[in-house]
């Protein structure tokens, strides 16, 4: 089991399908590992190639975790956003390697191809036991239990 942070760079996308007849939309994605969420900034008019450069955190558990779930949507002002597509990306292949550089992977909408999303992946394992005690040491909050009496 290892347990850490997984960083996830969210570079851009391209050809897209383009959800607003009348002008460029307004793409977003929604980021979700498990239960944890996280929202992209709306890249407005951007249209078909959107482009993002963020940077996300996610607490993982390599034991818990096994996909990352992006969802591109378009930002409709005065009525529900687009659904344009998602990817899912494994994350197997970065827990035992610590850095996938950005890839593309398919956006899917209705099991078709809908574009392609660009994104690079770390995950930083957190070391067990470099808190300045051995992790077989019971400690309450940095005090041991005394044994001192009167």
């Amino acid at each position: 089991m290892a347990q850490g942070t997984l960083e996830v760079l969210l570079v851009g996308a391209k050809g897209l399908e383009n959800t607003d007849f009348l002008n460029n939309m307004d793409p977003y994605v929604t980021l979700t590992c498990r239960t944890q969420e996280q929202k992209s900034s709306i890249a407005s008019g951007k249209g078909t190639e959107p482009e993002w450069n963020e940077t996300f955190v996610f607490n993982v558990n390599s034991d818990g975790v096994s996909e990352l779930t992006l969802k591109i949507l378009d930002s409709d002002t005065g009525s529900q956003d687009d659904f344009v597509g998602e990817a899912t990306i494994s994350l197997e292949s970065v827990f035992s390697e610590g850095t996938i550089p950005p890839t593309v992977y398919n956006v899917i909408k209705d099991e078709e191809y809908r574009g392609e999303i660009r994104v690079g992946l770390t995950f930083t394992r957190e070391e067990r036991g470099d808190r300045g005690f051995s992790a077989g040491e019971e400690s309450f909050g940095g005090w041991k239990e005394s044994t001192y009496t009167n």
